[in-house]
């Protein structure tokens, strides 16, 4: 197949039409016809259907532009990279990343990232959806615990452990039985026990508070509203500060944060390099978060 004849098929696609195709590219519209027609017969199918009011794809074109634009921009970026010198990271790289990492750590790595290569702007959005990549246009997305998708490639670069904590105020139930205890839980919190230490204490939280970010959880921890379940990177400083107490780490649903990205073979000089940047920032995996 024509390669060239399928750049001038997406080109005129994403145009949507032969005139503006012919002025964005400053090819004549007589060759970017040809090449549509020759690559039709390559195929042996219509991509698009010619009429008065200008350009439509058929299925057979829409379905061959949908499986194609993502390797081509992929294409067009590598050629980019390699007239370049393949080694300069540049660009807008956009980050899709769950808001307590981006509220806690985000700041300070898109600093020094950003010092460490000028020549990128960097634009993070925090949410805790799962965002499309390709749809919503992100070059990058940290995830915890990601479900496996053949489409994203990446690198597991932290993982945090859950605990128990309570403030000093509240004693510690003792070993034995399922014990019941007030607690501060998730706003989607569903009844549970908390299996601490691998059975050593088995807690039912009863709610007495609940709330959507583990940072009002956790403050509502120290302020003695009940025992909490909260990711130990958050948990670190307010217990050496003996604001609160660890009652037990959980067993079973450790948090691992993965840097995601689309491409598995091309991928663009500004997105390995952030990457990089972020696995090298946590180099034991161990995530340590303040605030």
């Amino acid at each position: 197949m024509d390669i060239n004849a399928l750049v001038d098929f997406a080109l005129v696609a994403t145009n949507g039409g032969l005139g503006k195709a012919s002025r964005a590219s400053g090819r004549s519209k007589a060759t970017l016809s040809r090449r549509i027609a020759d690559l039709e017969d390559q195929l042996g199918v219509r991509l698009i259907e010619r009429s008065a009011r200008g350009l439509k794809l058929t299925e057979a074109g829409e379905l061959l532009m949908a499986r194609t634009e993502g390797p081509m921009n992929e294409v067009a970026e590598a050629m980019t990279a390699a007239r370049e010198g393949l080694s300069i990271p540049r660009g807008h790289l956009r980050v899709a990343s769950p808001v307590l990492f981006a509220q806690l750590a985000m700041g300070r790595i898109g600093a020094e990232f950003c010092a460490a290569y000028p020549e990128i702007t960097l634009e993070v959005v925090a949410e805790d959806r799962v965002v499309d990549l390709v749809e919503e246009q992100y070059d990058v997305a940290i995830r915890v615990n990601p479900s496996p998708d053949s489409g994203l490639v990446g690198r597991c670069f932290a993982k945090d452990r859950m605990v128990v904590v309570a403030a000093p105020s509240i004693p510690a139930p003792p070993p034995g039985a399922v014990r019941q205890v007030p607690a501060i839980v998730f706003s989607t919190f569903q009844p549970t026990h908390w299996n601490l230490d691998e059975g050593r204490l088995v807690l039912e939280p009863v709610p007495r508070l609940r709330f959507s970010s583990f940072l009002t959880i956790r403050d509502a921890a120290i302020a003695g509203g009940g025992a909490a379940l909260i990711p130990q990177s958050i948990a670190w400083n307010p217990l050496a500060r003996g604001e609160l107490v660890q009652w037990g780490m959980v067993s079973g649903v450790d948090a691992s944060l993965w840097v995601l990205h689309t491409s598995r073979r091309l991928a663009a000089p500004k997105v390995r390099a952030f990457v990089e940047f972020i696995c090298c920032h946590y180099p034991d995996a161990s995530l340590v978060l303040t605030g």
